[in-house]
């Protein structure tokens, strides 16, 4: 069921969603060579609670997961594509590129985003994945308005990945996807990055939704780890991730998780 907010908690979610980009930036200029996972998740969780929020991830366990996630941040390294534990070993090598992805709960809401970066310098191929995963996410963003259809932002997402593929083939994650958020870490509807036009559920003023493409530099196809969390490129090959929660109104969708 797709829950409309009322103008009560989209105000909460506001704040909310101010608060966790200002976390996930500060989280942002932390990385660096020799910095482990562990490192960056420790301190999300401080900035998180010192502004008076919530951790949502830490603990979250999802219909079916055999372990609730054991972190605050997901953090996930080359060729992880989303959902990968911190740990103390995990130290940061000069050309990785990493995943932050970030959830709060305020005042009873949540939000989501997350943003992907390089440690150091990274490979040409790398810093093209991470700006095509970028900007198909405003693309996306902006096929997100009153009247279109789910559909709609995926076909976008699709349609702007394959417009960059020159001498390089991008693997869009079909299995995971973007979300509704808002009284629940995940809501209804499901969001795919990859569709047609006119199908699915309706986009109304009042939906909070978050959008998350998800672009491999091979395949589209990924394989779960022993700890039944962390999700990886089925060819070992790199991955990006960018989210931003956003609000549907009468006219301009409009991005929550802004500083």
């Amino acid at each position: 069921m797709i829950i409309i907010k009322t103008p009560e908690e989209i105000e909460i979610m506001r704040e909310g969603c101010k608060n966790l980009a200002t976390v996930l930036y500060k989280v942002k200029e932390k990385v660096a060579v020799g910095v482990s996972t562990k490192d960056l998740d420790i301190y999300a969780e401080k900035i998180i609670r010192e502004m008076g929020d919530v951790p949502a991830f830490l603990n979250y366990r999802p219909e079916g997961a055999s372990t609730p996630f054991p972190a605050t941040l997901c953090v996930s390294v080359n060729d992880e594509v989303v959902h990968g534990i911190p740990s103390k070993t995990r130290i940061l090598k000069e050309g990785d590129i990493i995943s932050l992805d970030l959830g709060t709960k305020h005042h009873g809401m949540f939000t989501d985003m997350a943003i992907t970066v390089p440690v150091g310098k990274t490979s040409e191929k790398n810093l093209k994945l991470l700006e095509v995963t970028e900007k198909s996410l405003q693309v996306g963003i902006d096929a997100a308005v009153a009247g279109n259809r789910v559909g709609d932002i995926g076909y976008a997402i699709e349609k702007f990945v394959r417009s960059q593929e020159k001498g390089q083939k991008y693997g869009i994650v079909e299995v995971l996807a973007g979300h509704g958020v808002g009284k629940a870490i995940h809501e209804d509807p499901f969001v795919p990055n990859f569709g047609k036009k006119g199908t699915g559920a309706k986009l109304v003023p009042g939906m909070i939704i978050a959008i998350e493409p998800m672009l491999n530099l091979g395949t589209k196809n990924v394989t779960i780890d022993d700890d039944d969390w962390t999700f990886r490129t089925a060819d070992r090959k790199p991955s990006a991730h960018f989210e931003k929660t956003i609000l549907i109104t009468e006219g301009d969708p409009e991005i929550l998780t802004k500083v």
